[in-house]
C-alpha cells in the first residue's frame, strides 16, 4: 500500500464511511450512536451531543471531497436534528444527552459546543450556506457562556441554569481551537483565527510542567493543573488522567495548521518537539502502536491503544513531515500507518476498532459507542489529502 497515495487515502474514507451510510440514518431524525462490528444497531433511544455533531462533521466532509449531494443532504439532516432536539429554548444551550428524543442530561459542556461550532463551520465549507446563521450563533454562545479573557480560554462545564463549575481542561479548548478554525476557513473571518491562536498559545505556555512542554489536561478555575483529577479513572471517555499522547500529536497537527495560515515562529518548533517528544515516550516498543496515557513522570499509566491516538499521530506526522520535509516524520507517518492496517482497521466490515489491549486484542464488539462514528480517523485522511493537495499546487 502507498500511504502517499491519494487514492489509497480516500479509499479508506470511502471504505469507512460505507459502515455507516446509510445504516446509521433516523429517518425520523438525526442518527443512531451505536453500531456493532458488523454494523447491527445496537440502541435506537440514546443520543450524545458529540456523536450529533461529529456525524454532521463527517458527512459534511465527505460531501465536500467528493460525495456531492446526497451526503450534503444527510449533514442537513444531522444539523436539524441538532437544532430541533438537542437545543433547547429553555436554557438556550444543548442537552448533552437524549434518551428517545428526551433531555437525560443538561449539562452544558464547551466541549460539546466545540464539536456544534465544527458541525456548522463543515456544512458551511461543504456547501449549505444556511448553516453560518449556526455557526455564528453557536460562537456567540460559546462566547458568553464559557470565555474567559483574563486566561485566553474556555470554561469548560456548566450546570442546566448556566452556572460554571471549578474545573478547566485543555481538551474543551484543544476542538475550540480546531472548530475556529474551520470556522475561519468557512467564513475568512479574522477573529475566529486569532481566537484560535490566542487558545493554541495559552495551552502551550501553560504546560504541565513537564520538560519537553507536554499538556497537562486537568486545570482548576485559575489554570493550576490538578494533578489528582481523575486519577481513579484513566480511561475516562472525555477526561482521562494523565498526559495522553494522541492529544500531544493533535496539538501538534492543529499548530501546523494555525503555521500554514498564520506562520508566527513559535508555532512549528513547538509543534515538532510535542510531536517527537510524545511518540518516543508512548510507543510500545514490545507490541507496537502508542499507548493512552502516560504518568506526570513520563511512565506509561494506561497501556490500551486507542484508535484516535494512531489516527491523529498519523495525520500530525503527514503535516508536520510535509511542512519540514525531515525524514523522521515520514518513518513515524508510515509506521502508524502499518500499525493501524494491521491492527485497527475491519478490513471486513468496515471502519476501525476502538480499543485494543496493550497486547493488540479486540475488548469489544461494539465499533462505534457514544462520541466515535469514526470521526478521527475519516479526518485524519482529509487532513492529510488536503496537505498534501496544497503541496502538489504549489509545486506546480
Amino acid at each position: 500500500m502507498n500511504v502517499y497515495d491519494p487514492a489509497f487515502l480516500r479509499a479508506q474514507v470511502r471504505k469507512t464511511m460505507a459502515f455507516y451510510h446509510p445504516r446509521a440514518i433516523d429517518p425520523h431524525g438525526g442518527f443512531f450512536h451505536y453500531l456493532a462490528d458488523y454494523g447491527s444497531v445496537l440502541d435506537r433511544g440514546h443520543r450524545h451531543l458529540v456523536s450529533s455533531a461529529r456525524y454532521v462533521v463527517t458527512y459534511a466532509r465527505y460531501a465536500r471531497h467528493g460525495g456531492g449531494d446526497e451526503y450534503r443532504h444527510w449533514a442537513r439532516h444531522g444539523l436539524a436534528y441538532l437544532e430541533k432536539a438537542h437545543f433547547q429554548t429553555a436554557t438556550q444551550g444543548y442537552a448533552w444527552t437524549l434518551q428517545d428524543g428526551a433531555v437525560e442530561d443538561d449539562t452544558q459542556h464547551c466541549y460539546g459546543l466545540a464539536f456544534v461550532l465544527l458541525a456548522y463551520a463543515e456544512a458551511l465549507r461543504a456547501g449549505i450556506p444556511e448553516a453560518e446563521g449556526g455557526l455564528r450563533a453557536t460562537h456567540a454562545l460559546m462566547q458568553r457562556r464559557f470565555w474567559e479573557p483574563h486566561w485566553q480560554r474556555f470554561a469548560d462545564e456548566a450546570d442546566g441554569h448556566w452556572r460554571l463549575s471549578s474545573y478547566r481542561g485543555q481538551n474543551a479548548n484543544m476542538h475550540a481551537c480546531e472548530a475556529l478554525i474551520a470556522a475561519f476557513e468557512a467564513t475568512g473571518d479574522v477573529a475566529f483565527l486569532d481566537q484560535a491562536l490566542a487558545i493554541a498559545r495559552a495551552i502551550t505556555a501553560a504546560g504541565g510542567a513537564h520538560p519537553e512542554g507536554w499538556i497537562w489536561e486537568h486545570y482548576d478555575a485559575r489554570w493550576r493543573p490538578d494533578w489528582d483529577y481523575n486519577r481513579h479513572d484513566p480511561a475516562h471517555l472525555f477526561r482521562p488522567w494523565g498526559y495522553q499522547v494522541g492529544h500531544q500529536t493533535e496539538w501538534a497537527k492543529l499548530l501546523v495548521m494555525l503555521e500554514r495560515l498564520r506562520p508566527e515562529p513559535w508555532l512549528l518548533p513547538t509543534a515538532e518537539r510535542l510531536f517527537l517528544s510524545s511518540v518516543r515516550a508512548g510507543w510500545d516498543r514490545e507490541h507496537g502502536g502508542l499507548v493512552y496515557g502516560l504518568d506526570p513522570a513520563g511512565r506509561v499509566c494506561d497501556g490500551d491503544k486507542y484508535y484516535w491516538v494512531q489516527a491523529e499521530s498519523l495525520a500530525a506526522a503527514a503535516l508536520v513531515g510535509l511542512r519540514t520535509g525531515r525524514a523522521v516524520y515520514r518513518r513515524w507517518y508510515e509506521r502508524l500507518w502499518d500499525f493501524g492496517w494491521h491492527r485497527f482497521i475491519d478490513h471486513r466490515h468496515g471502519g476501525w476498532y476502538r480499543i485494543l489491549t496493550p497486547d493488540n486484542r479486540r475488548v469489544s464488539t461494539v465499533k462505534s459507542p457514544a462520541g466515535k462514528v469514526d470521526y478521527h480517523t475519516m479526518g485524519a485522511c482529509h487532513d492529510v489529502l488536503e496537505a498534501l493537495s496544497r503541496r502538489h499546487v504549489s509545486s506546480s
